[in-house]
């Protein structure tokens, strides 16, 4: 190999104060580990010195505490974009730290080409191997990998040797033109490959070679509760309906699921419904639960832009790559999560809301309205384009306290106009071609739990007129009574 082998602090020389950095990755799934924990060593160096050092942050969705973790503590993080998850960045994030734009993970790549947000002056990606003359074979996640790399002044390649050489042919790399050159994606089902398996760059870009040895951390899943297994069933006895009614066609559709137990517990259930037929997935995100039904024959192909599974299951995978090579494609997330492919393949879209509302808003980001828990992810490139868009949740958190069913989201993300079906362990409310009162009254009767059915009725009964009856002096009244007492449940309207 003719590129240099520096060590992990070398490679944190090359960031400077100010920077664009992005990095390769989709989750933990190949994100880099080394070069951030030595890029925070190096902030906090410099803070010490009493010099300024903080970076611009790209990714292609959340990262691990070895990335989002390290450099938030360190406070070496100006700007953040597009998606986080890590304790310590929210805080960070919540309390204005860390200026955060919270973009749908389609539209990051392009938006960087575009210019919109500034260039990249350094990009850090993850592989498992590397050519002399600059092709990168990626890890278990890509992100916006490609679209970094093209644009940075600087390349700097974590060597993982966690990741088997033979990963090499699981990726498909494809980047669409920009306007006004840009066509159709030419990708028409799950299965079809459209690119190239590496990532060309020019050689002279990559400043050196940092070799690792690392797993990405991903932990197992809780086991399925009795409320996300309820949740799960109500999905799969829904779309068995459907497909009884003839509105899904025979074959099934693909799939998209989001990331978490309850997405995990769906999948699950799915896999175990007998009239189901074995389906595909073009998703983001493959989970443990993809795993098991591909090995059972219940999942005959998964598209996604990362490998998201625990360290155990991963370790099943690369034992087994043979088998997995023709049932599994990793894409750049503006091809997973394309909203053009969505609306031609037809997914079926399961994503999870922290609340709706009784007219079929959802919000997935923000607790009270205020403070940022994720980020919007790619939910919204699913669910407006999809051929069912469904959203699930426990009807009720921290015992009863918060319900996930309100008056009016605090915070909107996916509008009435978007949202086909609301699930939670209590039943579905199927929205398509109801009216407002409609919604609400499914919404109420069959998702929100007992306790706060009475305290919606009630709302709902306040003002009678117009087509969306809303009372704007009350909408807000679960939550400020929760934030007023801890308990949403002792919510009384005072309405003159």
């Amino acid at each position: 190999m003719s590129f240099k082998i520096i060590s992990a602090d070398e490679a944190a020389s090359y960031v400077h104060h100010d920077d664009h950095v992005g990095f390769g990755g989709f989750t933990a799934a190949g994100t880099p580990k080394a070069v951030s924990q030595a890029i925070a060593r190096k902030a906090e160096a410099e803070h010490a010195a009493g010099r300024p050092f903080r970076i611009s942050i790209y990714t292609g969705a959340s990262t691990s505490d070895n990335l989002d973790g390290v450099l938030a503590r360190a406070k070496a993080v100006k700007f953040r974009t597009p998606y986080q998850s890590c304790p310590d960045s929210r805080a960070a994030i919540n309390n204005g730290e860390i200026s955060y734009c919270d973009v749908h993970l389609s539209e990051l790549a392009q938006m960087l080409r575009y210019g919109f947000l500034g260039g990249i002056d350094v990009a850090i990606v993850e592989a498992s191997s590397v050519t002399d003359d600059g092709k990168i074979y990626l890890g278990p996640g890509v992100g916006i990998a490609p679209t970094v790399c093209a644009l940075a002044k600087k390349i700097i390649i974590e060597l993982n040797a966690h990741n088997p050489k033979e990963l090499a042919g699981f990726h498909d790399i494809y980047q669409p033109a920009d306007p006004p050159r840009r066509r159709e994606i030419p990708l028409y089902k799950p299965s079809d490959r459209i690119g190239v398996p590496y990532i060309q760059v020019e050689p002279e870009k990559i400043v050196g070679i940092v070799e690792t040895n690392l797993s990405d951390g991903v932990k197992e899943f809780a086991p399925v509760d009795e409320v996300t297994m309820k949740i799960g069933q109500n999905v799969s006895d829904f779309l068995t309906s459907q497909l009884k009614a003839g509105l899904i066609p025979p074959e099934f559709l693909p799939l998209q699921s989001g990331v978490g137990n309850i997405a995990n517990a769906v999948l699950g259930c799915l896999g175990e419904n007998p009239h189901i037929p074995p389906f595909q997935m073009y998703t983001e995100v493959v989970q443990d639960a993809v795993i098991g039904l591909i090995r059972e024959g219940r999942c005959t192909f998964a598209s996604s832009c990362s490998l998201t599974v625990s360290d155990k299951v991963m370790q099943q995978v690369y034992s087994d790559l043979d088998f997995f090579r023709d049932k599994l494609v990793l894409r750049p997330g503006e091809i997973s999560n394309n909203p053009e492919l969505v609306r031609r393949m037809g997914l079926i879209t399961i994503n999870t809301a922290l609340e709706a509302d009784i007219f079929g808003n959802v919000n997935s980001t923000h607790v009270t309205g205020t403070k940022m828990m994720n980020g919007i992810g790619g939910s919204g490139d699913f669910t407006r384009n999809a051929y069912l868009s469904i959203f699930t949740c426990p009807s009720v958190a921290k015992g009863g306290k918060i319900s996930a069913i309100v008056p009016m989201v605090s915070h909107l993300d996916h509008s009435e106009h978007s949202v086909n079906i609301i699930v939670t362990e209590w039943g579905v409310a199927d929205l398509r071609g109801k009216a407002p009162r409609e919604r609400a009254e499914l919404i109420i009767e069959n998702c929100a739990h007992p306790m706060y059915r009475p305290l919606l009725r009630e709302y709902l009964s306040l003002r009678g007129k117009g087509h969306t009856p809303h009372c704007l002096e009350a909408a807000f009244a679960f939550h400020e009574e929760f934030m007023r007492s801890g308990d949403m449940a002792q919510t009384k309207f005072s309405v003159e």
